[in-house]
């Protein structure tokens, strides 16, 4: 078989095993992207996530010697959820993105990755590979577009014309010179939806983001969310869609595709009360599945704190009380104090009073100190 045809057959074969889009590029350093992550890291504009090393984001060489191609792959996710449950009062919902929603989606990519080297292995002996999924050292997005996948938008994410920026993305490094693919044109035009409706302003320019003032990034920090961020954050528990959802060019891409990354609604929107006290096994046990679980569960409880003050949720003061007097973590009972003068009730305001007393980590007392803050400036008013 020449390579002309197995590369068709390997696409079909992509599509066999739930794979949406494939596209091939060359493993030709990537120095544009170079220039751009090192403005990114002058300016600190990184998450801290990513790979240090530049040069191995931008050399595939580096990675796999004989690199000649760069296979890209991807899946769609869906936009809408079925039988979405509705937060009420005293019933509070927080809300998990997209991206989150169904299996994990390093899993569910590495499994059609290994299934594809598979494939190829069978039938090039001779091949050598190396594939990787988001914590890889290579951009996902910078390959995808060198691969024609789809565009790189203002909003920094991969646009295809078929499921929108809703897609997982993957890629293998292979010494097979495959027929390379097309990329595609920028089709954001003047539109600056993105930019213009990020809550904290995190999209810098078309094209550029600072990771610092993303909410998606911020929802993962472990510490306490400095108090600019708090009251933007309103209930998301993991990630942020807001520069996705605005999109034109995701108008009707629900994308329900694969039944592995339909969500179940009383995850991907859980009641925010019983997160307060979740332990870790029930935690690992109900979330563990889903790629929001990935920093454990210290940052959606406090997530979960910030969106019930944001909904100043009466009713979970007496849990916010709890975790204050007996949670052993200074960022679970600080920020439990801050929402609990945010929400404003005189029984928050004896327990603030209290716990300024019986408190010893300074941070809490500085969190402390900002709710009853929160009461102070009420009586003003």
């Amino acid at each position: 078989m020449n390579l002309a045809q197995f590369q068709k057959e390997l696409a079909a074969y992509a599509s066999e095993i739930g794979i949406d889009k494939i596209g091939f590029a060359s493993a030709e350093p990537f120095f544009n992207l170079k220039h751009r992550l090192i403005r990114q890291q002058q300016l600190g504009y990184q998450s801290g996530f990513e790979e240090p090393d530049i040069e191995k984001r931008v050399r595939p060489h580096l990675l796999l010697e004989e690199a000649v191609t760069i296979i890209s792959i991807a899946i769609a996710y869906p936009s809408k959820m079925k039988d979405a449950p509705q937060g009420t009062r005293g019933a509070r919902r927080g809300i998990f993105s997209r991206s989150s929603w169904g299996k994990d989606y390093h899993a569910a990519l590495r499994e059609r990755l290994t299934l594809l080297e598979a494939f190829i292995a069978a039938h090039y002996p001779e091949a050598r590979m190396r594939s990787m999924v988001d914590t890889g050292e290579l951009s996902d997005r910078a390959v995808a577009e060198r691969a024609g996948i789809g565009w790189s938008a203002k909003n920094t994410n991969i646009i295809t014309p078929e499921f929108g920026s809703y897609v997982y993305l993957g890629e293998m490094i292979t010494n097979i010179p495959f027929e390379l693919s097309e990329p595609m044109e920028d089709q954001c035009g003047d539109c600056r939806l993105c930019i213009d409706t990020c809550p904290t302003g995190a999209i810098v320019e078309g094209g550029q983001l600072n990771a610092q003032r993303c909410i998606s990034f911020l929802t993962q920090t472990k510490g306490f969310l400095p108090d600019e961020f708090r009251t933007v954050i309103g209930n998301r528990l993991y990630g942020c869609d807001t520069c996705q959802t605005v999109c034109p060019k995701n108008k009707r891409k629900a994308n329900q595709i694969h039944a592995e990354f339909e969500p179940d609604p009383e995850i991907a929107k859980p009641l925010l009360e019983p997160l307060l006290k979740i332990t870790n096994r029930e935690f690992k046990e109900k979330f563990g599945y889903i790629s929001g679980s990935w920093r454990g569960k210290k940052p959606i409880q406090r997530n979960a704190i910030l969106a019930l003050a944001h909904f100043k949720e009466v009713s979970a003061v007496p849990a916010l009380i709890d975790l204050l007097q007996s949670d052993e973590r200074p960022v679970i009972r600080g920020t439990a104090a801050w929402a609990i003068g945010k929400i404003g009730t005189a029984e928050g305001l004896h327990a603030l009073k209290q716990a300024e007393e019986n408190e010893k980590d300074s941070q809490v007392l500085e969190e402390i100190e900002k709710g009853l803050a929160f009461f102070a400036e009420e009586l003003k008013g």
